[in-house]
């Protein structure tokens, strides 16, 4: 057998780079957040070749002595840590391997100098560690805080360099870290620049002591502050309160890939699937199954209640509450999306304005100065289907088969029903969809606001009003009422997928899904929800158990897949019911369309996550006949 030994200082420090470092944003993450946790109210980022070459990050923060110095490069020493209890961490790092090991795979430069050092005792301070070996110390200029460089990382470790991505990939890696860190402290002024090939680029540069809408829509997108709901609840956790704030964007602002979802606890970014899985669930009747929302959320919980300890980077954490958070989550999301999406996407796309086609003017030659007369005289109307017939082929003049005779006339003319427009009284001005004027292509209703011009999809609108109206008439109870199978299905799984449901069998039941055990790897289906009651029970159960193994009893108790199906099947319920694209509708009935998606939560867009209507402006409709 081997001899057992103790590994070399540098050998360790290696092995818990390995875990720290993975790449130059690894670093960056680490050193952003001691910046952060310094107190500091500016925090500037300078990397060559996205950090593959060098990565810096100067702070003003509180600094550090001489001794200080050399004990932040000693591994497992901290400041952050002032006694043994580690559940109550507040800092977002903790753990006093960051820099040793950093230094241990790179040639790192630490400069110091502590703000408010009493007269003679605040020079800076310098020490350089070149892969684990300290090769200089001593004063060093500079303003009070502190700057570290890092550079040449993973240069005497060939077998990790290799691993490494262009500089363009490593950058991107940097940025997104900063980016998230930044979003989480609006109150401190980021700057990040990149130099590569001697080009400059910013990729970061904002304000200390921002609004937090303002500072993530300048993060994430410009355009989500105007298309997203500003969240900021409340709730009694076991060990305190909760808080949750940020921006939710509307279901109609969405992206094809889940990369635009900002989750953060605590003010530490993290990836967690609890948390993807509450967006998810909180979206589910608002967005098809292809789309993802935009959206920054910001959680504070009290640190006993929180777990951050279970993961080298700390981007994963553990709930005690896990079905409370998860609760909380849904239900302020949807509290806040019902409050304020009623609006959709604002404004109607710039590429669609953009192909309006402006009549072509040219004078008709009839006579130098025309009389005042009406546009249906003949002599006008001849010279106008003459230049109609030049400039469009195949264009009939209904003019022309108007001197065929009257029968002919009306058939030509094209055909429309129409009402007498009524003036806006000053009740209906203060509707915000205004009052329906007509309809176009039996499909889209349009409508006349003290402000613009509406445009709605009837099919899209109705779909939304009679999946609510479903929701409040309390058929969501109704389709989760059980059926009894007259046979019940025996459904073989594996050991552990039988066990996840054995346990969560009593909260399935709430929601008409009745099973139990039916040996060591068997389950027995004796009753389905009644909605889902054609649905193929081996396929189900087993969806259910990935959902529970994927997300925690604690967090679903086997219904959040359920649940979602159940509301799939009322959309899908609202969808079929609803109005059809190309009925007829009388003004009447516009107008009560109209009315209803005012006052229904979440009518700014259809089950799928598409717009209902859309506004263009009078500015908007003046630009279009150049009277702006």
């Amino acid at each position: 057998m081997p001899e057992i030994r103790r590994l070399p200082e540098t050998l360790v420090n290696r092995i818990a780079a390995g875990e720290v470092v993975e790449r130059p944003a690894s670093a960056l993450k680490e050193l952003v957040e001691n910046a952060i946790d310094a107190g500091s109210s500016r925090i500037a980022v300078s990397l060559v070749d996205g950090g593959l070459t060098r990565l810096e990050v100067t702070d003003d923060g509180c600094g550090m002595s001489a001794d200080e110095m050399a004990l932040a490069l000693e591994r497992h020493a901290t400041s952050k840590l002032p006694d043994e209890a580690i559940e109550m961490v507040a800092t977002l790092g903790f753990r006093g391997e960051a820099l040793p090991s950093i230094a241990s795979v790179a040639r790192l430069t630490l400069e110091s100098r502590v703000r408010g050092a009493e007269e003679g005792q605040d020079a800076g301070w310098r020490r350089v560690v070149d892969h684990g070996d300290l090769v200089e110390e001593g004063p060093a200029a500079l303003p009070y805080g502190t700057r570290v460089r890092v550079e040449q990382i993973f240069a005497r470790i060939p077998a990790r360099r290799k691993f490494l991505r262009t500089a363009r990939s490593e950058y991107m890696a940097c940025l997104d870290n900063v980016r998230r860190l930044a979003m989480a402290r609006p109150d401190i002024a980021f700057t990040l620049e990149n130099v590569t090939d001697g080009k400059v680029r910013k990729g970061l540069n904002t304000q200390g002591n921002e609004p937090l809408a303002t500072r993530v829509s300048q993060i994430v997108a410009r355009e989500l502050k105007d298309n997203a709901v500003e969240i900021d609840l409340a709730r009694e956790g076991q060990h305190g309160p909760m808080r949750l704030t940020g921006l939710a964007g509307l279901p109609t602002y969405n992206r094809g890939v889940a990369d635009h979802q900002y989750l953060f606890v605590n003010g530490r970014p993290v990836k967690d699937k609890l948390l993807t899985g509450a967006v998810r669930g909180a979206y589910s009747d608002m967005l098809a199954r292809d789309r993802h929302a935009v959206l920054a959320l910001f959680l504070d919980i009290p640190p006993q209640d929180v777990d951050v300890n279970v993961h080298p980077a700390k981007t994963e954490v553990r709930f005690r509450d896990a079905a409370g958070v998860r609760g909380f989550i849904v239900s302020g999301l949807r509290q806040a999306l019902a409050t304020g999406d009623r609006r959709s996407a604002q404004g109607p796309d710039r590429a669609a304005m953009g192909r309006w086609v402006a009549e072509p003017s040219r004078p008709i030659p009839h006579e130098d100065a025309p009389a005042m007369r009406s546009i249906f005289d003949a002599p006008d109307r001849q010279a106008s289907d003459a230049y109609l017939a030049e400039t469009r082929p195949g264009f009939a003049s209904p003019y022309a088969a108007s001197q065929q005779g009257a029968s002919a006339q009306h058939s030509a003319l094209p055909q429309g029903r129409a009402e007498e427009a009524v003036p806006l009284s000053e009740e209906t001005q203060d509707y915000p969809l205004g009052i329906a004027r007509g309809q176009v292509a039996n499909t889209y209703i349009v409508a006349e606001s003290k402000d613009g011009l509406i445009l709605v999809d009837q099919h899209a609108a109705h779909e939304r009003l009679v999946l609510e109206r479903l929701k409040r008439s309390g058929a969501e109870e109704a389709v989760q009422r059980s059926q009894a199978l007259l046979v019940p299905d025996v459904v073989e799984m594996d050991e552990a997928d039988c066990d996840r449901l054995e346990d969560a069998a009593e909260g399935l039941a709430r929601y008409g899904l009745s099973v139990e055990r039916f040996g060591p790897a068997a389950m027995l289906v004796r009753a389905v929800p009644s909605a889902i009651a054609k649905a193929d029970t081996g396929k189900l159960l087993r969806d259910l158990a990935d959902d529970i193994a994927k997300h925690g009893k604690q967090a679903t108790s086997g219904s959040l897949l359920l649940a979602e199906r159940l509301e799939y099947v009322l959309a899908t319920m609202a969808c079929h019911g609803s109005v059809r694209a190309g009925r007829v509708l009388s003004v009447a009935e516009m107008n009560a369309l109209l009315r209803e998606m005012e006052a229904t939560p979440r009518s700014g867009q259809c089950n799928h996550g598409r717009p209902t209507w859309v506004k263009l402006s009078m500015e908007d409709v003046e630009k279009l006949f150049g009277r702006h």
